[in-house]
């Protein structure tokens, strides 16, 4: 993602379900001037505390309340899986894009979330033997306890985001599935048998 963002390439940005702000921080770091928009308070009050000259907004990726064509970049990190609508949330994210503009999106891989509520099987001494895929090609709400969190996520297969994204007349200039250069050697072997993420980038044309 960082990669994508560069240096001088963006004025302003909009980071869609900003949580607690981390990627607009990321942003600001850059040299971007980032709008955070983000539906649950205790996340927004969060921050806000962490970057208090930021600019930290409630709303949601459906319905922004933003002009046509405002914003250089809109961000989409690791949203659209929480988006029931997730329809909506593209056609307003693709609105909002200057001509010439990027919507950057990370996202889970429909291979991770087509398995992720059964997970990896195990043999008798736990060794991860495959990562079942399954109703693939279907679309469905996803439940899980995080925290003492209940989360819903939604499975999509990949074709439904690349229509959704086509059909707002977008040009897709970066795909990839990233695999891990750090962390524990099991972990980033696991995470190359099943890539977990994908980032794209997408052009308004103009």
């Amino acid at each position: 993602m960082l990669e994508r963002i560069g240096r001088g390439r963006f004025g302003n940005a909009l980071d869609v379900g900003c949580g607690e702000g981390r990627f607009c921080r990321v942003l600001k770091a850059a040299g971007v001037s980032p709008i955070g928009i983000e539906p649950t308070a205790a996340l927004l009050d969060t921050a806000r505390q962490r970057d208090p000259s930021g600019d930290y907004r409630c709303g949601r990726a459906e319905q922004l309340e933003f002009p046509d064509a405002s914003f250089d970049l809109v961000v989409s990190y690791i949203t659209l899986v929480d988006i029931p609508d997730f329809r909506a949330a593209i056609r307003e994210m693709a609105r909002v894009l200057r001509p010439g503009g990027a919507l950057l999106i990370a996202n889970l891989t429909g291979f991770t979330s087509a398995g992720a509520e059964q997970g990896w099987v195990r043999d008798e001494a736990g060794r991860r033997l495959h990562f079942p895929v399954d109703r693939y090609l279907d679309e469905f709400p996803m439940s899980f306890a995080w925290a003492g969190i209940r989360i819903e996520n939604w499975h999509r297969p990949l074709s439904a985001y690349m229509t959704a994204l086509l059909e707002q007349g977008l040009l897709l200039r970066f795909f990839a599935e990233p695999a891990p250069v750090s962390g524990e050697a099991t972990r980033q072997a696991d995470f190359r048998r099943v890539p977990w993420f994908v980032v794209m980038e997408w052009q308004r044309p103009g």
